[in-house]
């Protein structure tokens, strides 16, 4: 999952994108709504926590724009502007949810799942592909029901993977998933990742392949 963090605030923004990357998220974090705007034009996150006193103005008028650039964006606005009035205010503009400073990061990531589990946002909730299973919105993968320990670059590209399974993922929409903005990325970072899953996947007996589709990118089905 990639989110975009609008956050003014470096010592928060940090903390945040830390503490969501441990869990396997890729966070890029933006300190602006036209920094915002730009990045939301690459048309590769899944879910914006914005803000609200922001540099360039009030983060709820932002809500709309964002929409304007991905539809049905879901956003969670994340904000010391904690009175009734200005919670009601963030979800009449359209915010799915509404979290006041501070907060612990346990309810945070509980809000991005609840948010994930809704018809039309970040579908699928689970596939299963050989002995495989990816549930979406707990962000694990399994063999049998047993738990495939993955490190998380390697779950990103399993997650990007799964979600397009039966077609091939061009190598930059994968690496797109797989590293946010400021990642400095080496040349066969992407290569080494996949090559791990593929042997991961292999010892597991999940009966799934990763095949490297020559000048193209990546495809993962059902092995034969």
């Amino acid at each position: 999952m990639r989110i975009l963090l609008l956050e003014d605030d470096p010592e928060m923004a940090a903390a945040i994108q830390v503490s969501l990357g441990r869990h396997g998220m890729v966070v890029d974090v933006v300190g602006s709504m036209a920094q915002a705007t730009e990045a939301l034009r690459a048309g590769v996150h899944h879910i914006l926590l914005l803000d609200r006193q922001l540099p360039d103005g009030d983060g709820a008028g932002f809500v709309q724009v964002a929409r304007g650039l991905i539809a049905n964006l879901p956003v969670i606005m994340l904000t010391a502007r904690g009175s009734v009035a200005d919670r009601v205010t963030g979800l009449d503009v359209g915010a799915d949810d509404y979290l006041t400073k501070p907060f612990a990061v346990e309810e945070l990531l509980a809000r991005i799942r609840a948010i994930s589990r809704r018809p039309s946002q970040i579908a699928l909730p689970e596939l299963a592909l050989g002995r495989l299973q990816f549930d979406f919105v707990a962000r694990q993968a399994s063999v049998d029901g047993v738990l495939l320990a993955l490190p998380r670059r390697q779950l990103l590209v399993l997650e990007a993977l799964a979600l397009r399974q039966g077609r091939t993922v061009a190598r930059a929409a994968l690496l797109e998933a797989v590293y946010g903005f400021d990642d400095a990325i080496q040349s066969n970072a992407l290569d080494a990742h996949v090559s791990k899953l593929r042997k991961a996947l292999a010892e597991a007996d999940a009966r799934v392949e990763v095949h490297v589709m020559r000048g193209i990118g990546y495809l993962l089905k059902e092995a034969s």
